[in-house]
């Protein structure tokens, strides 16, 4: 079993009166792609966006284990901390891929690297080899609107990976797509991460892109009911 990457002990989220998160304990281990799923309201978007630190925990903690240097206690750090390390340790994959519509696809996966402070004719070096390696090239110039959704979707990809992320998250990243697309996507995105050493968090409700991974956590009433280990 590898180390892990990310370890979260006892979480606990409510709105209101909905107990989103009940204690929850997970490890993330560097190098897998782990699956969470769960039916609507079952608390794993919730437990995606805590373990990436984008919402803070009523209770209990995250420690992010990077590859070099100490440990990092998530829950401890302020928003423009927290903010810091999802820009350059985190990468994210959503459902509707959140890209700038303005933008081409090669501005789009670019602008991470500029955000971070790097020279904009590196970026689009950088950001030309992702597109080319997730078969995008010849599209670099296109739109967002231009492109189909699979097409987009590994626009996000890369702009996922393009910043050296460690650790990626992915939202229902298929699931606004056809089943053929869905494939093609996920392949993608597992050659891109776990397949290069990285790890890959994805939600899904989709028991055949769980099936992908090499591990599934199923959650019910906010709290982990079953581990199934590929």
């Amino acid at each position: 079993m590898t180390d892990p990457v990310l370890s979260a002990r006892t979480l606990t989220k409510s709105y209101g009166a909905t107990r989103a998160l009940a204690g929850v304990d997970v490890e993330v281990r560097r190098g897998e792609s782990l699956a969470i799923m769960g039916a609507s309201g079952s608390g794993k978007t919730t437990l995606l966006h805590v373990l990436a630190g984008i919402v803070s925990p009523d209770a209990g903690t995250v420690s992010f284990h990077p590859a070099s240097g100490a440990p990092v206690d998530v829950t401890a750090l302020g928003e423009s901390a927290r903010s810091g390390l999802r820009r350059e340790r985190f990468g994210f994959v959503f459902q509707q891929g959140l890209l700038i519509p303005e933008l081409t696809a090669i501005e789009n996966v670019a602008l991470s690297l500029m955000i971070n402070g790097m020279k904009r004719p590196a970026a689009i070096t950088h950001a030309a080899g992702w597109l080319q390696s997730l078969g995008l090239a010849g599209m670099e110039e296109r739109r967002i609107g231009e492109l189909s959704g699979g097409q987009a979707q590994r626009v996000a990809i890369a702009r996922a990976q393009v910043t050296g992320a460690e650790l990626i998250f992915a939202d229902e990243p298929t699931g606004a797509l056809d089943s053929y697309t869905s494939s093609e996507v996920m392949d993608a995105l597992l050659w891109s991460t776990a397949g290069q050493g990285r790890t890959l968090v994805v939600v899904t409700h989709d028991p055949q892109v769980a099936a992908r991974c090499s591990r599934t956590l199923s959650m019910r009433d906010g709290a982990i009911v079953s581990e199934v280990q590929a």
